[in-house]
């Protein structure tokens, strides 16, 4: 429901996962693959804006797809207490990244603008997303916002679009990982299934909710969730 709305899923689905006991890359490899499905959804949703996006998608796709394998790669070679100790700090960030997400979108333009774009913005917005990817693969949580950064570099400025380009990388990125967590044997199945049919359930019955009790709400809401996980985390 709040991905549907707000994004920012992970904030909750990955707490969720450690407050049952579960080991903090363990958690972290479930939640990506329990979330796939609604990534999938979102990115669906905004199939029309995508005929008038395939440029910036073709060219974010190769650092989006190396650096989400890459990400993922680390994220399993990194001792589990290592990664413990650092998931408040990645939480934190994750939080920042997703208050100031709100004003960044209220700032965007709804018309596109067109204009031609030097090398030196290209590279800096393909390097840019692969350190996204890289990011997104490791730990997720805040990759949209960072995103929607990337493609404002390349002079994307429709917000809606913005949004259909920033959920197909989402989809690549969360599914690179997916698949090369299912190969690893670190994921509770079980728990996945029941974050998928979660997930895809609040998702598709859950966002009139949370469009009733309103957008800033619910933005509001994993904010609290997302500094109190980081909280706890620390005094653990």
């Amino acid at each position: 429901m709040i991905n549907a709305v707000a994004g920012g899923g992970t904030l909750v689905s990955f707490p969720a996962l450690l407050w049952i006991g579960r080991d903090p890359i363990v958690a972290n490899v479930t939640s990506t693959i329990g979330l796939c499905p609604a990534s999938f959804g979102a990115a669906i949703g905004f199939r029309r804006e995508l005929a008038k996006t395939r440029r910036w998608i073709r060219a974010l796709l190769l650092p989006s797809f190396v650096g989400g394998a890459l990400g993922a790669a680390l994220l399993l070679r990194t001792p589990s207490h290592v990664f413990g100790a650092i998931v408040p700090y990645l939480i934190l960030f994750a939080t920042a990244l997703f208050a100031a997400g709100d004003r960044a979108g209220r700032r965007a333009p709804t018309s596109p603008v067109e204009g031609g774009l030097g090398t030196t913005s290209w590279g800096a917005a393909v390097g840019f997303q692969f350190l996204v990817a890289v990011y997104g693969g490791y730990f997720g949580a805040g990759i949209g916002i960072l995103m929607l950064a990337a493609l404002s570099l390349l002079g994307l400025t429709d917000i809606h679009e913005m949004n259909g380009v920033k959920n197909t990388l989402a989809l690549l990125i969360n599914g690179v990982a997916a698949v090369y967590f299912s190969f690893s044997g670190r994921v509770i199945w079980f728990d996945a299934l029941v974050m998928a049919i979660g997930a895809s359930a609040g998702g598709y019955g859950g966002a009139g909710l949370a469009r009733a009790l309103g957008r800033t709400f619910v933005r509001r809401t994993v904010v609290v969730i997302g500094i109190a996980m980081a909280a706890s985390l620390f005094w653990r």
